[in-house]
């Protein structure tokens, strides 16, 4: 079982290319993107490790809309602050059966049941082995650290966010979808959601430390 200091090369692992067609003009600037999730759910008194799983990421379509952005201006909407990603949700609203929820589609733009959301706890660049640089390379890990009292529930999803706002209990999400994308909405002060994931519950106890390590290879 590979850990969190055993990561794979740049270019393993499954590569998420973007649907070509009505949402091409959006998904362009991430047709190589892809992406692991790292889940480690461990014992805050005995550091016993209770749950790890490695997961596969889902691009949406809203990830072109802030790739532009950036590409476009990257102190927009904000000069002097992180216009990018910079919160990681979780929450409870996956649909389908609660082991094997509904494959995440790239229309969703919020969770569905958002439980928990908070600041990276790091941002770490990584070189084409994996080991953690000091340098800008196409590798970044995005760790998220919820304590024993947050994001505790039967949890089933979770986005990579870029957040209107950088207080975790001011919430802004646009409409959950899938259905009915409209990319001529206007995102100005919304969350953008660029990652959203589906998986099988895990059960986050409140003495329990759950620490989510999502990892984007350009």
């Amino acid at each position: 079982m590979r850990r969190l200091d055993q990561v794979p090369r740049a270019r393993e692992g499954y590569k998420m290319g973007l649907e070509l067609g009505r949402y091409s003009e959006l998904s362009s600037p991430l047709a190589s993107l892809q992406g692991d999730v790292i889940v480690e759910l461990r014992d805050s008194t005995t550091g016993e490790l209770l749950e790890y799983r490695e997961l596969k990421n889902l691009i949406t379509y809203d990830s072109g809309i802030l790739a532009a952005r950036l590409f476009h201006d990257s102190t927009d909407p904000a000069p002097a602050a992180n216009n990018g990603l910079t919160m990681l949700a979780v929450g409870t609203g996956a649909t389908g059966n609660i082991l094997s929820p509904d494959a995440p589609q790239r229309g969703q733009r919020s969770l569905n049941t958002e439980i928990e959301r908070k600041a990276f706890s790091s941002v770490q660049f990584r070189n084409d082995v994996g080991a953690p640089v000091s340098y800008p390379t196409n590798i970044v890990d995005f760790t998220t650290v919820f304590a024993e009292s947050e994001a505790v529930g039967p949890l089933n999803e979770m986005g990579l966010m870029c957040t209107a706002s950088t207080n975790p209990l001011i919430k802004n999400p646009l409409p959950p979808g899938p259905s009915g994308y409209d990319p001529t909405i206007d995102v100005t002060g919304y969350d953008i959601m660029v990652n959203y994931l589906t998986f099988g519950v895990i059960s986050k106890p409140n003495n329990a430390i759950l620490t989510l390590t999502w990892r984007l290879t350009f």
